[in-house]
């Protein structure tokens, strides 16, 4: 039956793909209800930095034909699905800003890795979405553009980096979204805002055309309202690239497969980690996961406890590993080589400070100087070195749990999302934001987060599910084997303030 168009938007990305193929409705039609919703949606979520119309009205018109011409032709799981993508991925002839104002008119000539592949898939392309600028924050707060706001509650933020990624999934803005994530930014605002998110094993998904925050930390992964759509959004991305030398050469499973029609966990061992449950952590975030873990219990799941004991010193070195690899990598941004220039009248130097200073944010800021003070001489052994070597205590950690386990579950975040300017002016707090997420990018492990909850409030709860280097299918046979047996994805933001 021919759904209104109204209500295409809402559709997975499963759903809208077999409907396509079936030629039960269009991707333009598909394509004309997202962007319907953006209009109507935008001006409360503040989820896009771009809109793309016109680009994708002629992509959906191009998945037309092609799907037009299947089984001959070759349209894919994702031809003619509107998507999203964080304004990080560098998109030709799209502007391309990362949030900042150093690069407020930089327009790329060629596409990242992932765009081109999107591209080659078929998706339509909605446009670019808001962030933290330079994917550094947690909040979505940090942008220099603009503010963005959780589709289920307004005075909310919707989670950090890629805030404006989980908030038009979460509004129903796009099927799907790309994001990225170095120490949570794509689980945290996943979980904030009630949808599911991928951060793969580090290696699996390119990050050629990437714009770097931390180079050892960074992935990129989907978002989507379901399991099976994000599955189908990293089949298409994942994959050895040429151009990105930390990429890996291994197969890609398919995805969809692991999954298959009936998932099941019987058998699995699921491990919980007592430093995951510690005081500070949420009453109705903890009991929410709890229920959570008992009910893949009941479908058959094996509870184990496994410890994790260099937790404790996850934040401290995340933030000396980061901020060292931020150090390097924005230096590039100078006003010459990229970036807006100022203050050239002035001679050399002072048209790189006042180049700096006028076109990077505070946090940004913040943590160029932080990590360029751990890297400098005299501190380099006390700190970065000394933070490297507890990075591998932490990846073994991971790697002895998983001798008794098969998939690690934890809460996504301590607490729900909280509100907006909050936490502003003390970044310690903001920082511990990420306390439950960080160590999974620290040991390069595959991560998601699904809903499976609310609070008093009726906030989103996530559920982090943490799986052994490339075992994306045991952990998304698990997710998909829990969305199967409760509601929590199905439920909407209905966008009250």
């Amino acid at each position: 039956m021919r759904r209104e168009l109204s209500d295409l938007g809402e559709l997975s990305i499963e759903e809208a793909s077999l409907r396509l193929a079936a030629r039960e409705i269009s991707s333009r039609e598909l394509t004309e209800a997202c962007l319907a919703r953006i209009e109507a949606t935008e001006p409360q979520v503040g989820s896009f930095l771009e809109v793309t119309a016109q680009l994708a009205r002629e992509q959906a018109q191009s998945a037309d034909r092609r799907l037009a011409s299947a089984p001959a032709g070759d349209a894919t799981a994702l031809t003619g699905i509107p998507i999203a993508l964080k304004d990080i991925f560098l998109t030709k002839g799209v502007r391309t800003t990362c949030a900042s104002a150093i690069l407020e008119n930089f327009t790329p000539t060629f596409d990242a890795t992932v765009v081109a592949r999107l591209r080659s898939a078929g998706a339509v392309l909605l446009g670019k979405l808001n962030m933290d600028e330079f994917a550094m924050g947690s909040s979505c707060e940090n942008s220099a553009r603009q503010l963005t706001r959780n589709p289920w509650k307004l005075d909310r933020v919707p989670g950090g980096s890629s805030g404006g990624s989980a908030a038009c999934v979460a509004a129903r803005q796009a099927l799907g979204s790309l994001g990225t994530d170095t120490g949570g930014s794509i689980r945290l605002p996943a979980a904030f805002c009630g949808v599911t998110g991928i951060k793969p094993t580090y290696g699996r998904v390119s990050r050629y055309g990437v714009i770097a925050f931390a180079s050892s930390l960074d992935q990129v992964g989907p978002m989507a309202t379901t399991t099976r759509g994000a599955a189908l959004l990293l089949q298409a991305v994942a994959g050895k690239d040429p151009l990105d030398s930390t990429s890996i050469d291994a197969p890609v499973p398919d995805y969809a497969a692991a999954i298959g029609a009936h998932p099941s966990v019987a058998g699995l061992r699921v491990g919980i980690p007592r430093e995951y449950f510690v005081e500070g952590l949420d009453a109705d975030v903890e009991a929410a996961v709890r229920a959570a873990i008992a009910k893949l219990e009941g479908l058959g799941a094996t509870v184990v406890e496994v410890t994790l004991p260099h937790t404790e010193y996850a934040v401290a070195t995340y933030y000396i590993v980061a901020t060292a690899e931020a150090s390097s990598n924005l230096g590039r941004y100078d006003g010459v080589r990229y970036g807006r220039r100022r203050g050239e009248e002035q001679g050399l130097r002072e048209m790189y400070g006042e180049s700096r200073d006028q076109g990077f944010g505070a946090e940004v800021k913040r943590r160029i100087m932080l990590g360029t003070y751990v890297l400098s001489a005299g501190y380099y052994d006390a700190y970065y070195s000394k933070a490297m070597r507890v990075r591998t205590l932490i990846r073994r950690d991971f790697a002895q749990a998983f001798e008794r386990c098969d998939v690690i579950a934890t809460p996504t975040a301590p607490a729900t999302a909280f509100e907006i300017g909050s936490r502003t002016d003390d970044p310690l707090k903001m920082y511990l934001s990420d306390i439950l997420t960080i160590s999974v990018n620290l040991a390069g492990l595959p991560g998601m987060s699904i809903p499976c909850g609310r609070d008093r409030a009726g906030l989103p709860i996530g559920l982090q599910l943490i799986g052994r280097p490339l075992d994306e299918p045991t952990l998304l046979r698990t997710a998909a084997a829990y969305e199967d047996a409760c509601d929590w994805h199905r439920a909407k933001a209905e966008l009250r303030p």
